[in-house]
Formats: C-alpha cells, sequence, structure tokens
C-alpha cells in the first residue's frame, strides 16, 4: 500500500509542508540553499515516537516476557533494514527530494536514507495528528515486522554467529575500517572481516556498525555457517 492509501484508509491527515519536509533530504538542502529544512531534526522526533509506540506494542502483546526478550524484538523492529523495507513498500524513496550527487548514487535506494525517511514521516504524522495517529500509522506499517519480532529476535546475530566460531576454531576475529567515502551527512565505511590476519570478507553501508554486520554475514556465508 502506498503512503497515501494507508494515511487516507486510516483517516489520518498529514500536513503538507511537514510531510515536505519529511521527504527532503539534506543532501537537496545542500544544493538547494534557502528551501531547508531537510528532515534530520523529523528523524530525531520520529525515532523516539517509533521506540515508544514499538515498546508499548510489544509490551501489551507479550505480557510474559521480560525486559532483555522485549529489548531483543523491539530491536528486530527497529532496525534500519526493517524500517527501509517499510519505506520501499509505501513508496517512500521515490517521492524523497535528494541533491543530483545522492540521486545519481542510488539514495532513493539506501537503506539508511529509506529508514531515516520512515522515521521522518513518523514524525510528520505526529506532529499533524497526534500521538495515537502515529500509533496507528505505525502499527499498520510495521505490521508483519512485528508478528516476527519474537523469531528474529530469537535468532543470534551475526557477529556473535562469526565470534563463536572463531573461538571454536582458536582464530583470532578483528574488523578494521578499510575505506569512508561521501559526505559528512552520508557516509559510506567499508569494513573487512579477516581471521588470523586474513581477510575473508568485506562490506560498504552507510554506518560502521551496519557495515560491520553485513561483513559478518558475508563471512558466514563464505564459510558455509548457517
Amino acid at each position: 500500500m502506498r503512503l497515501e492509501d494507508l494515511l487516507e484508509h486510516l483517516g489520518i491527515e498529514v500536513d503538507e509542508v511537514l510531510l515536505s519536509r519529511a521527504l527532503t533530504h539534506s543532501s537537496y538542502v545542500n544544493e538547494h540553499p534557502g528551501e531547508g529544512p531537510s528532515n534530520e531534526r523529523m528523524e530525531f522526533l520520529g525515532d523516539a515516537v517509533l521506540g515508544a509506540v514499538i515498546s508499548e506494542e510489544l509490551f501489551r502483546r507479550h505480557p510474559d516476557l521480560n525486559e532483555g526478550a522485549l529489548s531483543a524484538m523491539r530491536s528486530a523492529v527497529v532496525r534500519a533494514e526493517t524500517l527501509a523495507a517499510a519505506a520501499e513498500s509505501l513508496g517512500i524513496g521515490e517521492r524523497l527530494l535528494l541533491g543530483r550527487g545522492e540521486s545519481i548514487s542510488g539514495g532513493q535506494r539506501k537503506e539508511s536514507v529509506l529508514s531515516n525517511a520512515f522515521e521522518a514521516v513518523v514524525a510528520a504524522v505526529y506532529l499533524s495528528a497526534g500521538l495515537e495517529a502515529a500509533a496507528d500509522f505505525i502499527r499498520a506499517a510495521l505490521s508483519n515486522p512485528m508478528d516476527s519480532a519474537p523469531g528474529d529476535a530469537l535468532r543470534p546475530d551475526p557477529k556473535s554467529a562469526l565470534d563463536r566460531y572463531a573461538q571454536l576454531e582458536g582464530k583470532d576475529i578483528c574488523y578494521r575500517i578499510v575505506g569512508r567515502e561521501g559526505p559528512d551527512h552520508d557516509p559510506r565505511f567499508t569494513v573487512e572481516v579477516c581471521l588470523d590476519g586474513r581477510a575473508v570478507s568485506r562490506a560498504t553501508e552507510g554506518s560502521k556498525g551496519r557495515a560491520e554486520e553485513r561483513a559478518a554475514i558475508e563471512a558466514l556465508n563464505r564459510l558455509g555457517i548457517d
């Protein structure tokens, strides 16, 4: 369902100025002075609203689970990959205002750009229609991730799985940054995974943590570890 269709289905009216701001990337503002602000401040607010809504929803759904389990499930729901997928399904990437360079490099499909835009749209809904409307939007947009959160939370994260392999095999493991490019507002980090000093995989992402995770996944695949 597209963004406008979902909002109409939920009966939520979002201020057009706020929605436009939520869909304005900093790279566009940098190239068009005076047409800001970008969505960065709205990302901050949207992240807080999102965390509160997801926390309450999981708290209500799983009354028998402890804090650690609930935290793991929340992390599975609000991680960048999940939010980017939701943004893509809503067609948010197609509506983003991007700078020329960011657009050429495929910014409308980048995980970091999409996940941040989703958070900004949450903020636009919250500021326009209040917390309950934002909660309705979040529950609808992230229904599937919340349903699958218990199973996702039980899966070991890639870095932990690779750490266990290295420990069992008696190997030293390290993650090292071998490249950094892009502007400060949207950097790209290339991280390499080494076992006993030998590089086994590398990945490039918009944050060091995500690059390490992707590199760990690639290493696990190359080593044949499920």
